[in-house]
């Protein structure tokens, strides 16, 4: 059952006897003074059984706000059991006795699992978001920039025969009657051996020879066993064993795989899993010469008041994680009223700046989006668009196909007659898919050195809103004020991915596997950063409400 505070505090309170010494307007003061408020026992109670069965728990109030100083100073849970024993400050926050023992650092785990198996798995975010409301901090801020960066996970990269091994490995362990099915049928590899296999890694045929090996063996067990019945952990182990007998290997030169003959492939697969450890973590890279490996968190932010009004963790590769798509979520969010600035106080209509009132951003001026070149895509400025809102973006580079010659920019598109002109003054039809192809005219076209290369001649491929794509373009080399304004409040942003990113000048390594636990890291770690903004303002709490002293 759910336990409770002492209502007349702890023999030896810490805030009591030492609660002059935490400094005033930190985490922990507030902490202190507001957890209560903060994270009500209300908000948590249908975590536990009926009053009356079972032990009382931890009070809700204490774990949620260890919970929150844990992920502000990316802590391990033995570090922040250590530091709920020892140090002041943390029994302070927390209300507990200078004598308290603290707690076991799985009590953590348990709460985490236990919350994140809830129906409301991100409640210390939705806590802190529903004081942004209520304080206005955002109240008639109608600006959002966007930015992501890549976290390190918290496993070691894999290499092909490594993740042969382990995934047949886990098979044995989560699939029942695997291990047997496998000492039977599989026999390049002794499986239950750890470590990798002998062989001399220094001979190109020994190592062929091994991959074909394991990868046989793969292939043998996924067809050996049913994967009908199966629970969603043993499932998964199966199609992981799959999965990566398949995306690091080809034939061998001379075979098509039907004689056994494999090699490791002389490229890289696209979403490749690097891990059997951690399947969700991926290779990403930041140029062509930085790769990393991990998952990538995406935020939106207000650039003058540094609050996250959204994020978001999601597999540092695949279309559907890229920034673009990351950021059309984070617009539908806004106008469902989702946004963490999306109402003014507890829910009440919001007002712009001129005083003028409004709904879940309506009857409001339009949000101004700042994004940098990665989210210049159309499919994103039409989103916007369609929205009702501005794109202040900055365009994505053109690349000509000739060095110095013409880019797309230098045909003329008449999209109502549905015709390109080249800067040559030949025009040919746009088809359905929006081809347009020159061919034979650019033959005996005295521009063609500087237009193209190819001896089929130029062929433009034209994106359905290539308008705006080209309005962007020529808004920003027009000298209009976009770029000031972009330059103005854009680089704002890097500050809020810094504090998510880092701490105390180093970069931070996730802690948990998986896009869903990891997730939830970054939901806590955002509002542990809202909170810690909003004390910086002035946060208090009179006649039941929040709100800021400036």
């Amino acid at each position: 059952m759910q336990g409770f505070e002492r209502a007349g505090g702890e023999l030896l309170d810490a805030a009591a006897l030492a609660g002059h010494l935490v400094p005033a307007g930190s985490m922990f003061a507030f902490l202190a003074a507001h957890r209560a408020e903060m994270f009500a026992d209300a908000d948590y109670a249908d975590l536990f059984a009926p009053p009356g069965v079972g032990r009382p728990s931890l009070p809700a109030t204490q774990m949620a706000a260890v919970m929150t100083l844990q992920v502000l100073h990316d802590f391990s849970d033995r570090e922040t059991a250590e530091a709920v024993r020892f140090d002041v400050r943390w029994k302070v926050a927390i209300g507990a006795s200078l004598a308290d023992a603290g707690f076991d650092p799985s009590s953590l785990v348990y709460w985490r699992n236990r919350i994140a198996r809830s129906k409301r798995p991100h409640r210390v975010n939705d806590a802190v978001r529903r004081v942004i409301e209520e304080t206005g901090v955002l109240r008639g801020r109608r600006r959002r920039a966007v930015d992501s960066t890549i976290l390190a996970d918290a496993v070691a990269t894999q290499d092909t025969v490594t993740q042969l091994v382990s995934a047949i490995r886990k098979v044995a362990r989560e699939v029942p009657g695997a291990a047997e099915k496998i000492a039977q049928v599989c026999t390049g590899h002794d499986y239950s051996e750890p470590g990798k296999p002998k062989i001399d890694w220094d001979d190109p045929r020994a190592k062929e020879a091994l991959v074909s090996a394991l990868v046989n063996d793969a292939n043998t067990l996924v067809a050996a066993l049913d994967g009908e019945g199966l629970d969603e952990r043993a499932a998964g182990a199966l199609a992981l064993v799959a999965l990566v007998a398949g995306q690091d290997v080809e034939p061998a030169e001379g075979s098509d795989g039907r004689d056994g003959r494999w090699r490791i492939a002389r490229k890289v697969a696209e979403d490749r899993t690097i891990s059997t450890v951690d399947p969700d973590a991926r290779h990403t890279r930041k140029s062509p010469e930085a790769r990393r490996d991990g998952y990538r968190a995406h935020l939106a932010a207000d650039p003058e008041t540094g609050i996250i009004t959204d994020e978001k963790l999601t597999r540092a590769a695949g279309q559907d994680n890229s920034d673009p798509a990351v950021a059309g979520e984070f617009l539908a969010a806004e106008a469902a009223g989702d946004g963490a600035g999306a109402t003014g106080a507890a829910g009440q209509p919001s007002r712009d700046a001129a005083g003028h009132g409004g709904h879940g951003g309506s009857r409001q001026e339009p949000l101004a989006w700042y994004g940098d070149s990665s989210y210049g895509t159309g499919d994103l400025r039409d989103a916007i668009e369609k929205a009702g809102h501005q794109a202040v973006i900055k365009p994505k580079p053109l690349r000509p196909a000739v060095e110095g010659g013409f880019t797309v920019d230098d045909f003329t598109v008449s999209e109502d007659q549905g015709t390109v002109t080249c800067p040559a003054g030949s025009t040919v039809p746009l088809s359905r898919t929006r081809v347009a192809t020159f061919g034979a005219l650019c033959r005996d076209c005295p521009l063609r050195e500087r237009c193209t290369t190819c001896k089929t001649g130029r062929k433009l491929v034209l994106h359905p809103r290539d308008d705006l794509l080209r309005a962007a373009r020529a808004d920003w080399a027009a000298g209009s004020g976009l770029r000031k304004d972009y330059m103005a409040r854009r680089p704002n942003v890097e500050r809020a991915i810094a504090q998510v990113a880092t701490w105390r000048g180093r970069r931070l390594k996730l802690r948990y596997r998986g896009v869903t636990r990891n997730h939830a890291w970054l939901k806590r770690r955002t509002a542990a950063l809202n909170l810690r903004n909003l004390i910086g303002r002035g946060l208090t709490r009179g006649d039941g409400a929040w709100a800021l002293a400036t």
